[in-house]
């Protein structure tokens, strides 16, 4: 009987042990895909100017199969540092790709996460850009950041919903997958007016008659 219970005793004992050893194993790898979700956006609040590109031919990232406004205007986006805004978010992507994977974070999920983040980048950029040419796109400016942004967070929050309760989300994740990308399409068809206008002859001759084209960029938020 001593035996028995001994032996009944170990078993329990190391099933809690297990379980106990892989809650703290997961609870650490959702707090590692977390940290790196905040590295992500802190690369967009980090831009500090844009400068001309000193690439010799138009980059060639693409989200999906759209070039990135900073090739299409011959731009780089770079931050406090110096360091180019678009390299160190793609780094940051990678890591949390890294991360997320680790965590039992579905690719499909991580793609549309990684995809509002690129977005919200672009979003930015057409910002500044308008700001340099003194406003141009008006009103529709503003429309297009609070659209980019509630994308961006939706995204995100799709991110950490299933990474912290991947089994409730399981079901209604296709739904909110399909409603996804409607917004994106409805994002993307933004961006690229945007863009039309600013790349009008004229704004890119504005743009051009500032070589460096360099200032500080003031953000709303500044209240400047």
């Amino acid at each position: 009987m001593d035996l028995a219970y001994t032996t009944a005793g170990g078993v329990v004992g190391a099933v809690v042990t297990n379980y106990l050893s892989r809650n703290q194993e997961r609870r650490q790898l959702r707090a590692a895909v977390m940290q790196q979700l905040l590295r992500v956006a802190a690369v967009r609040d980090r831009i500090s100017d844009i400068v001309p590109s000193q690439r010799e031919s138009p980059s060639r990232h693409t989200t999906g199969l759209r070039l990135l406004a900073t090739a299409r205007f011959g731009v780089t986006a770079v931050l406090e540092d110096g360091d180019d805004a678009e390299h160190a978010q793609r780094e940051a992507i990678s890591d949390l790709v890294v991360a997320a994977l680790s965590a039992g974070v579905p690719r499909r999920v991580l793609d549309f996460a990684a995809g509002g983040e690129e977005r919200a980048l672009q979003c930015e950029v057409i910002r500044v850009i308008d700001l340099r040419l003194g406003g141009v796109l008006g009103d529709s400016l503003e429309e297009l950041m609070t659209r980019c942004e509630e994308y961006r967070q939706a995204t995100a929050q799709l991110l950490l919903r299933t990474l912290w309760h991947p089994w409730q989300t399981r079901w209604w994740r296709r739904v909110r997958l399909r409603a996804l990308r409607q917004e994106v399409a409805a994002l993307h068809r933004g961006q690229e007016a945007a863009m039309s206008v600013l790349a009008q002859p004229e704004h890119l001759d504005a743009l051009a008659e500032r070589p460096g084209g360099v200032r500080r960029i003031t953000r709303p938020s500044d209240g400047l």
